[in-house]
């Protein structure tokens, strides 16, 4: 009796909330898709489409896994392979929280001017009206 309570008390658990850390082959995957948007200035139409597709994030996740025969198919393989990694990562609960972060964190890096131009914009004279 003992074993089988053991067994069912983690029958039903789900993970932790909060965002979910990509592994190291999955991380430049994700940050190449989110700088793309990110320089694209895709940030708010990207940030909408992750916050409506959340509740079915594994089952988009799944389908990526359905439809890989067909992306082999098309794709070289290094493509095929991100393609592989990013569906893994999208299966995790927290992951499209982590892809808001950081698609917002390439949004303010790129919105950002280079230091060169800042220091160069502080010290330029202003012009006479």
């Amino acid at each position: 009796m003992s074993r089988l309570r053991t067994a069912l008390r983690h029958a039903f658990a789900i993970e932790a909330p909060g965002p979910h850390e990509p592994t190291p082959d999955q991380a430049p995957v994700v940050d190449r898709l989110c700088r793309a948007l990110a320089r694209r200035r895709l940030t708010v139409p990207g940030l909408v489409a992750l916050e409506m597709s959340r509740p079915l994030g594994y089952l988009a996740s799944q389908a990526m896994h359905a439809l890989s025969p067909v992306v082999w198919s098309l794709a070289r393989r290094e493509n095929h392979e991100a393609y592989r990694r990013l569906a893994e990562f999208l299966e995790h609960r927290g992951a499209f929280e982590y892809l808001s972060r950081r698609i917002e964190h390439f949004e303010s890096e790129s919105a950002r001017p280079p230091a060169g131009d800042a220091a160069q914009a502080d010290t330029a004279p202003e012009p006479d009206a």
